[in-house]
């Protein structure tokens, strides 16, 4: 029961325009609980999920690049297939939302299958033999789970009535998640704990070796596709031997009816058994020809037995944990449609490679040769993080709706007093300011005062109205007529706390291989800022070498603008990739650096500075040598034999904003 005292407070926090307290939610808008459920701090109502309570909203898609033509064959129905950089839940939900013109109607309710193999640690209960964090992840273990919660509640919703997930775990909470899996999908609805067996290197003294995965699988309804034929265990010679007798027509072994009769059972070496739950037959990535140079990659045998299982040609397959691209191969080279996604530049990179080069790939049903064909259509695509100019290239129809899925405003064009508005945003009317039609206009103080006597009585207490920063002259968020206020939504977009239920939070890019896996979220939105590179190279006979002078984000970019600091010269570094023998076509990455292995290390191995360098922090005791670095730059040294016409560079930092440089030899 709300006690009077809670009654008043709510009232007052109502009658504030303040948000209510998590607590109080729960009160106000009880959910009927399960038989059981997992309970922690910070687990949010599904309802409020999927309202984007949680201050993550759908954002349209930017196509990057599309490859299709003869290279790339078209699919009947113009589908194609998506590797997306960005925040899974942020593209969860624009699914979900089934707005953005690149997905609408073609994603939502028609996936098939999900596999997911997310990173599984968490800072606080994992520890190595040496008492220092053994695991990266930045997530605490409540918040962890909420983290996975909310994305499985999602893609729940996109599944297809008749679809599966397979989630990927390991020991360190895959306990969790089960609990989390039946509340989200129900518990009659799971189907196997598919535990995944293999061999490896390593010895332990103090426990059994672990060399084992699990695979929690789940459908969405009683109806979902399962072709056990598919994957089913031929008998085989072990089965084989159970047929004891033999004749004319080959080995038998006899049985006794019900109706009392003796008969023969014939072995037949093609007959199929049903596979069981524990897979000791997969192998971890043994061939040269698959492994690729990056952490967690997981077989291509396995994602084929859970894709032909669960999914038939034709068929979506999605992943939302990306990495290097395993599902997607595998999808593609089984006549599956696909989609993947990921927020690390490595694993974009990665996937782009993989499925560009996939005719030189293995062979799924025959390892010792190639796969031989090209991909069909795809498009690679960013969603949180844009690039301004691409933006202000596009025709004013998909400007609007680019821009609408930004902003959350809902396009429908309606005069008042003869004044055309595009959309509401919060049932507030919003104006496109058209900057192409008005070159040489802005919006200063005589249009506002000009569109203030028009509508300004008619409109309620507020307007937005959204422009390119360059065409707004007013520095304020918003200006106030008569109890009216005119808020900008000004392109490039900065932070309105009073418009957002959360500030906006950059995904932040790794500056260690080793932290690939790291677990961002990000909030909102940003556009591109590329950082300043000054790189040249030089030649030899046997070596190039790529000089690296200069590398600084750009300070409206970076949190340390806020206190009025610079960054010294390559503290922003996250990574370098680079594609040694570009095709003036498509990025196909063949070396990654990070910034880990080529800026100075920490001097000290105190407790505290460890901890900063788990958080992905440069430390004060390095900044002299970063000034010292200035003077010399980084060196990165390739074989002159590996290296044909040209390279291509992009210098990426821990914004995720890209200097892309070509280098002809």
């Amino acid at each position: 029961m709300i006690t009077k005292d809670q009654k008043d407070y709510i009232i007052k926090l109502l009658q504030e325009g303040k948000e209510l307290p998590e607590d109080f939610k729960y009160q106000l808008f009880p959910t009927k609980q399960k038989e059981y459920e997992l309970a922690y701090a910070g687990k949010m109502r599904k309802e409020d999920i999927l309202a984007n309570e949680d201050g993550v909203f759908p954002v349209p898609l930017q196509v990057e690049k599309v490859f299709n033509g003869n290279e790339y064959e078209a699919f009947d129905d113009d589908w194609k297939n998506m590797i997306v950089f960005g925040d899974n839940l942020q593209f969860l939900k624009t699914i979900y939302e089934n707005k953005d013109p690149h997905i609408k109607d073609k994603v939502k309710g028609k996936v098939k299958l999900i596999y997911i193999d997310p990173p599984f640690a968490t800072t606080d209960e994992f520890q190595n033999k040496e008492g220092a964090k053994a695991y990266n992840d930045k997530k605490k273990g409540a918040e962890f789970v909420e983290f996975l919660r909310k994305r499985l509640i999602v893609a729940r919703e996109i599944l297809a009535d008749d679809g599966s997930i397979y989630v990927h775990l390991d020991q360190k909470m895959g306990h969790y998640l089960k609990i989390v899996m039946d509340e989200v999908f129900g518990k009659q609805f799971f189907k196997n704990e598919i535990v995944w067996c293999y061999q490896g290197a390593g010895q332990s003294k103090t426990q059994f070796k672990r060399k084992h995965d699990n695979i929690l699988f789940y459908s969405k309804s009683n109806i979902n596709i399962f072709n056990w034929i598919d994957v089913g265990e031929l008998i085989g010679e072990k089965q084989r031997k159970k047929y004891t007798g033999k004749d004319e027509l080959g080995y038998f072994k006899q049985y006794k009816h019900k109706d009392g009769k003796v008969y023969k059972k014939y072995f037949n070496e093609e007959e199929i058994m049903p596979r069981v739950d524990y897979w000791t037959d997969l192998s971890i990535i043994q061939s040269a020809n698959e492994r690729l140079d990056y952490p967690t990659q997981k077989p291509e045998s396995l994602i084929e037995r859970i894709i032909k299982a669960s999914s038939n040609k034709g068929d979506i397959v999605l992943d939302f944990f990306g990495g290097s691209g395993s599902t997607m191969a595998v999808a593609e080279k089984l006549g599956r449609k696909w989609i993947t996604c990921d927020l690390g530049k490595l694993a974009y990179f990665t996937m782009q490679k993989r499925i560009l080069q996939i005719q030189n790939s293995k062979d799924l049903e025959d390892p010792k040769k190639k796969y031989g064909k090209k991909a069909k259509s795809f498009l690679t695509a960013s969603l949180g993080s844009y690039d301004l100019e691409k933006t202000f290239e596009l025709e004013r129809k998909k400007y609007l709706e680019f821009v609408s899925g930004l902003f959350e405003v809902n396009l429908k064009e309606y005069k008042i007093s003869g004044f055309n508005f595009e959309g509401k945003k919060d049932n507030y009317p919003v104006i496109m300011y058209d900057y192409n039609k008005y070159k040489d206009s802005s919006i200063d103080e005589n249009y506002l005062q000009d569109l203030h006597r028009n509508i300004g009585k008619k409109v309620g207490s507020r307007v937005y109205i959204v422009a390119p920063i360059n065409f707004v002259d007013f520095v304020d968020d918003f200006v106030e007529i008569d109890d009216v206020r005119y808020y900008f939504l000004k392109i490039p977009y900065h932070i309105i706390n009073e418009l957002h239920k959360k500030p906006f939070v950059k995904v932040r890019q790794p500056q260690s291989k080793k932290r690939v896996n790291d677990i961002e979220e990000a909030v909102g939105f940003h556009f591109k800022r590329p950082p300043e590179v000054k790189a040249e190279i030089k030649k030899s006979k046997d070596e190039i070498k790529l000089i690296i002078k200069s590398f600084k984000t750009n300070e409206l970019q970076s949190d340390k603008a806020k206190d009025e600091k610079s960054f010294e010269n390559f503290e922003t570094l996250s990574a370098i990739f680079i594609d040694k023998n570009y095709n003036g076509k498509s990025f196909e990455m063949d070396e990654a650096f990070f910034a880990d292995d080529l800026l100075p290390k920490k001097k000290s191995k105190k407790k505290s500075q460890i901890e900063d360098e788990a958080n992905n922090e440069i430390g004060e005791n390095i900044i002299d040598d970063l000034k010292q670095l200035s003077k010399t730059g980084i060196e990165i040294s390739l074989k002159a034999s590996e290296v044909k016409n040209q390279i291509m560079v992009v210098f990426t930092d821990i914004y995720g904003n890209d200097f892309t440089q070509t280098f002809k030899i």
